[in-house]
């Protein structure tokens, strides 16, 4: 692939995925965030501009900052997505689709859940490392 075969399709994939950030923005039922994190990481490949504007937005950029460094998720979206998740499944299971396939689905959103759910909710604090270290002094 070219180069700038290369840049166009990470451009593009920036620009789709920024796309539906915004539409998020909009929408209550759309996460924005997600998208956001695609938008920086595909801007990283391809338009270290956007992603440079992206990770300096005031609101949106130390949440994708968080997410690189330390995979940090906040508990409103936690909380957000498992009840979107936990809606979508009891419309599923009430839907004429076939078992095999309400299960499958069920079970992946089950288990988006449980890894979300481990994920930490804030950075971990900064510590004097130099202050807790004991010392070598001799007595």
């Amino acid at each position: 692939m070219t180069v700038i075969l290369r840049i166009v399709v990470w451009r593009t994939i920036a620009i789709l995925a920024l796309v539906l950030g915004v539409i998020g923005l909009m929408l209550p039922i759309m996460p924005t965030v997600p998208f956001l994190l695609v938008a920086a990481w595909a801007g990283g490949k391809g338009w270290p501009a956007l992603e440079a504007k992206l990770l300096s937005h005031p609101k949106y950029g130390p949440q994708i900052i968080a997410w690189r460094k330390y995979g940090v998720v906040k508990r409103q979206p936690k909380v957000i997505a498992s009840v979107m998740m936990g809606g979508s499944s009891i419309m599923l299971a009430f839907s004429p689709v076939h078992l095999a396939l309400k299960l499958s689905v069920i079970g992946i959103m089950a288990t988006v859940a449980v890894w979300l759910w481990l994920r930490p909710e804030q950075a971990p604090k900064q510590t004097n490392e130099a202050a807790t270290e004991p010392t070598d002094s001799p007595n």
